[in-house]
């Protein structure tokens, strides 16, 4: 069962929480990544005030008692009870499939799939969705069983690294590229909460995706058609959403990375449709991020757009969808550049430096040609429970914009990964078909001299580009 179908059946089920045994987009298998999360009762990831009560009671624990519970036929939809103890195996898609038919609009996402002049390919990564590619895309929309690629779940992802982006999708993204390629690609991770879109030949950023299926999801989605309640995004990802919850004047959060602080306000009535730039897109539908969501929500905007057009009409494309949206709001030229498996003294020395270096940082201070607006460690206070969560990551945000963003991340079991964030604002539509990495240049070079990042961790080049 994918982490998002996990969210929605506690939801649906009522249930008080639910445990989820996960690789995450990491790769998995006997050798590799494993873990365990637990989700509370709305579905949401739990709350620092549930994960710290956890790890309060694990400073107590005098003893462990095992359950012997005979092991379960899992290949049998029903109950099977041991005294007043019940298990119940469920099928993984239906709950889920019911809730993705009342958010969005079927009819009109067959109507696109089912064109002769309109290829679609979906790369499930032998992940879990795979479980969910051909139920959904092939049997209910009308896409031909040979668009779902890499599509049968393996216990270690076929020896692959299950992670939606350019580096591990490769084969997806070179199909895309191709000359004549399919116009809509996407693929999502290990337990099915990230996604990445791209049309012919186009990369779409998950900073951009959001963004985009936030200015169009009241008129393509009818679970938004009285319109979104607020946007949110985490702090990395870039300002493209802000511009939109600008313009359609909705309550705006930026929020630590971490999905659990996009759940108290959804539950709390503030927010609608959220994003990170991790690949990360959903809503408040359930409480996960949901890349299957993502998908849908893309081919429920292309098609919409295309409704009207006549066979050899020009379809309305991915790109052309987003350049009008940089079009309308601007361009944030983004980039994420990442160093994995770094020695984690280092790694923790140069942040270190990094917060010794900003909390002398004052307005009007010179970067190379740019000036320092401010600079600071981010803190979030929760606007619903009031709780703060603090040094989630090293701003460096100037006058014109732009931002360079440093952290440490790990879902991962090896050293520490190393996470710059750069991103420069736009609004001149001549240079919006610039590539980022020229556009960005500047900012990248500023960002590794600043960080002296080679020196804190003899890394010369990321491991990932997105």
């Amino acid at each position: 069962m994918s982490t998002p179908a996990v969210s929605a059946v506690i939801r649906k089920r009522k249930a008080n929480g639910g445990f989820i045994m996960s690789a995450s987009h990491n790769p998995g298998g006997p050798e590799y990544d494993w873990g365990i999360k637990f989700n509370y009762n709305s579905g949401q990831p739990a709350p620092e005030s549930i994960t710290d009560k956890i790890y309060g009671n694990t400073l107590s624990i005098a003893e462990i008692k095992m359950a012997d519970i005979p092991d379960v036929d899992l290949s049998t939809l029903k109950v099977t009870k041991y005294g007043n103890f019940s298990v119940e195996v469920v099928d993984p898609v239906s709950d889920y499939l019911e809730l993705m038919e009342n958010v969005f609009d079927f009819d009109l996402i067959k109507s696109l799939l089912s064109r002769s002049d309109f290829r679609f390919i979906f790369d499930a990564m032998h992940a879990v969705t795979g479980a969910y590619a051909k139920p959904i895309f092939v049997d209910k929309l009308g896409a031909s069983l040979d668009s779902i690629s890499n599509g049968v779940p393996l216990e270690d992802f076929g020896h692959g690294h299950p992670d939606p982006n350019l580096t591990y999708a490769k084969g997806l993204v070179d199909i895309m590229y191709a000359e004549n390629g399919p116009d809509f690609g996407a693929a999502s991770d290990g337990d099915g909460d990230r996604n990445m879109v791209l049309g012919r030949g186009f990369f779409v950023t998950p900073s951009d995706s959001v963004a985009i299926i936030a200015a169009n999801a009241q008129e393509a989605i009818p679970y938004f058609t009285s319109g979104p309640k607020g946007l949110a995004r985490s702090m990395p990802t870039s300002g493209a959403l802000d511009r939109v919850a600008e313009k359609l004047n909705l309550p705006f959060f930026e929020v630590p990375t971490g999905w659990k602080f996009f759940g108290n306000l959804m539950d709390a009535g503030k927010l609608s449709i959220c994003g990170e730039e991790s690949f990360g897109t959903g809503s408040d539908h359930i409480r996960e991020k949901d890349g299957i969501w993502a998908v849908l929500a893309w081919l429920s905007i292309i098609a919409y757009r295309n409704k009207d057009k006549k066979p050899g009409e020009k379809l309305v494309s991915v790109a052309d969808v987003v350049k009008e949206h940089w079009a309308t709001y601007g361009r944030n030229f983004f980039s994420r550049y990442d160093y994995e498996e770094c020695d984690s003294e280092g790694a923790n020395k140069m942040i270190q430096y990094l917060r010794d270096l900003v909390s002398k940082g004052l307005p009007g201070d010179k970067y190379g040609n740019y000036t320092l607006q401010f600079a600071d460690d981010f803190t979030y206070t929760d606007p619903v429970d009031g709780s703060v969560v603090s040094k989630q990551g090293v701003r460096f945000v100037f006058t014109d914009g732009s931002r360079i963003i440093f952290r440490l991340s790990g879902t991962g079991s090896a050293g520490a990964t190393v996470r710059i964030y750069i991103e420069q604002f736009e609004p001149d539509a001549s240079k919006h078909e610039m590539d980022a990495q020229i556009a960005l240049k500047p900012l990248i070079d500023l960002a590794l001299s600043v960080s002296k990042l080679k020196d804190f961790t003899g890394r010369d080049k990321p491991t990932v580009i997105t």
